[in-house]
């Protein structure tokens, strides 16, 4: 099986209800369609395709960047294993770059209970638990000046006016939802926002597939930028540097 094909099948078997299933599906294949766009795009690029980051791997980073300041986890297999995984570029010497870190969640089961003449029960908490990845990713990623972090929301309890969207935004650092926000703003970029597409109507395929193309076509050229081209792609043997490698 091509390796693009395995990108578009790898996860589909952890989901854990029919929901979900359906669109965590949506979300792989998105990112299944942004590698290839890639690979189109930049001739050379090598992808990696991560499903989880191990605490322990990302502390170990953090201790090697920030000498001066303390860092801590408990387990050695706790990880943060985003719903779309974490898409890299790889430089030479087979370093990853993250150039698209992809949520999806789904909230609300309201409507359909006021459909059975049921009545309304307590808001979920799937952003609570969003909000602890978006810590961890926005640590690991200290240092750059980008944040390819992309969340889609979707269910009625994210429906507008809402109050639950201002959890959201709380989480975005009071940044507008539904707006694409990949660079550090501020002074010295202290905001990391991230982006975050909320809405009550689920999100398909091919509008994830064009929102994360964006982001993730950035990054690269943010990575090109800062470390130079040919740091990802070896101008004499641009063809030894085609294949992906998607994990």
């Amino acid at each position: 099986m091509a390796k693009k094909e395995d990108l578009r099948l790898q996860r589909l078997g952890t989901v854990i209800n029919q929901t979900s299933s359906r669109q965590e599906k949506a979300l792989v294949l998105a990112l299944a369609n942004v590698s290839r766009m890639l690979e189109e795009k930049f001739p050379g690029i090598r992808l990696k395709l991560e499903t989880q980051w191990f605490l322990s791997t990302v502390v170990s980073n953090l201790r090697e960047r920030f000498p001066e300041a303390e860092f801590h986890y408990y387990h050695e297999r706790s990880s943060m294993r985003p719903d779309g995984g974490i898409l890299s570029i790889l430089d030479t010497e087979d370093k990853a770059y993250p150039i698209l870190i992809a949520e999806k969640k789904n909230q609300g089961t309201n409507n359909l209970r006021a459909a059975e003449g049921k009545t309304k029960q307590a808001k979920g908490n799937a952003i609570e638990r969003l909000g602890k990845n978006v810590i961890g990713f926005r640590t690991a990623l200290m240092g750059e000046s980008i944040f390819p972090f992309v969340c889609f929301g979707d269910g009625c309890d994210f429906e507008d006016g809402s109050t639950i969207l201002d959890r959201v935004t709380t989480i975005a650092m009071f940044g507008k939802l539904n707006h694409e926000h990949l660079h550090n703003t501020g002074l010295k970029g202290i905001f990391d926002r991230g982006t975050f597409y909320f809405r009550e109507k689920e999100w398909d395929e091919a509008e994830m597939t064009d929102k994360c193309y964006s982001i993730a076509e950035k990054s690269v050229f943010y990575y090109y930028s800062k470390h130079g081209e040919d740091s990802f792609v070896n101008p004499k043997n641009p063809q030894a540097n085609h294949q992906s490698k998607l994990l």
